[in-house]
């Protein structure tokens, strides 16, 4: 999810407690307590996390001009990925890689993507996975593609000795600002492709969750009394809480219980960060949740419950959540009987930039 659907969700559940919405009245400003709380753990994690990670290889490409260049760029790519996943497979240590972007310009940087297939989607009675890398053309900031700047390059194809599983996804479109990471991990017979290592771990905890909400608390309590001090506390908890729930119904996944477990939970795989339709939905639902809730526990009552409820609520989920349900079929079908190489996946690594969630 985006930074702005977490912060409205916070809000959104601060204001279902009437003492907020009473305090809220007289000029208080808890219920934006509780969108604090929806950004702390991404906030946490890259304004201090992903500067303290350490990296056994860096992967730069450099500037990339034409075809020849750009065979040469992806064939150092993939091999510095296949050193680096068969040092991981053969010694059982991890291997944490960064592939850095390809800078063209103040505003210019040239696309690449990196495949990682297994040997099940690979087909043909394959053992080990493969790996594909293709330069791209030149994109902007927004991504968007400059008109003619597309390369004759070919795929770089590498095949692996070992499966590969990658749990969050098979296709990572690299281009602007700050690449990604990886770490590869094995886990028996086969290797895991562990995407951004750094992002979803201890920060995005319940448990954590529980001791922010016990630190505002005690800070509240100080500050502006015991009353407002528990508010404080709850309204954090549940921000923080809902920011992690979230984020679990993507592909990533979240340490549910760090400092209990060390490992990210497999998400349910529902989306991804920077979808739109599930970003809308959660912003949508978030303020007629607040409008629902102001009107009822501090306003006149305008609002005749059952009905705003299945139009404000129900109808846009069915509607919207019908339609994403459906793109996302057809892309799964899409991807399925498509070569390694889509072109689908550029806002999927909106995790990597401190807008997101996933």
């Amino acid at each position: 999810m985006k930074g702005i659907a977490h912060f409205l969700t916070g809000v959104a559940l601060a204001t279902c407690l009437p003492q907020v919405v009473a305090l809220a009245r007289e000029g208080s400003l808890l219920p934006v307590l509780g969108g604090v709380g929806g950004l702390l753990p991404d906030l946490l994690d890259f304004r201090f996390v992903r500067y303290f990670d350490q990296y056994d290889a860096e992967i730069d490409p450099g500037p990339v001009h034409d075809d020849v260049a750009a065979l040469q760029a992806a064939e150092s790519i993939a091999e510095a990925l296949v050193r680096a996943m068969r040092s991981a497979f053969e010694t059982g240590r991890p291997f944490r890689v960064i592939t850095h972007t390809v800078q063209m310009g103040r505003d210019l940087w040239r696309r690449y993507t990196v495949s990682f297939v297994s040997a099940s989607d690979a087909g043909m009675g394959e053992r080990g996975g493969r790996l594909y890398v293709r330069l791209g053309p030149l994109v902007n900031t927004n991504g968007i593609d400059l008109p003619g700047s597309e390369l004759g390059a070919p795929v770089v194809e590498r095949s692996l000795a070992f499966d590969l599983v990658a749990p969050y996804d098979r296709d990572y479109v690299i281009d602007g600002f700050t690449g990604p990471t990886f770490t590869f991990t094995r886990e028996s017979d086969r290797l895991i492709v562990n995407f951004l290592d750094w992002h979803h771990r201890w920060t995005h905890s319940l448990l954590l969750a529980v001791a922010a909400g016990a630190v505002i608390g005690v800070l509240g309590a100080l500050t502006a009394g015991p009353a407002v001090g528990w508010l404080s506390g709850i309204l954090t908890f549940l921000g923080y809480a809902a920011h992690v729930l979230e984020d679990q119904l993507g592909h990533m996944g979240c340490n549910l219980l760090w400092p209990v477990t060390r490992r990210r939970m497999p998400g349910l795989g529902l989306l991804h960060a920077g979808e739109a339709i599930p970003n809308f939905l959660v912003v949508w639902t978030s303020l007629a949740l607040v409008l629902y809730n102001l009107d009822r526990f501090g306003g006149p009552g305008y609002l005749p419950e059952v009905p705003f409820l299945v139009l404000a609520l129900g109808l846009p989920w069915l509607c919207l959540g019908g339609i994403h349900l459906f793109r996302r079929r057809a892309l799964d079908q899409s991807s399925d009987e498509s070569a390694a190489l889509s072109a689908v996946g550029a806002e999927r690594l909106a995790e990597t930039h401190p807008t997101a969630d996933g």
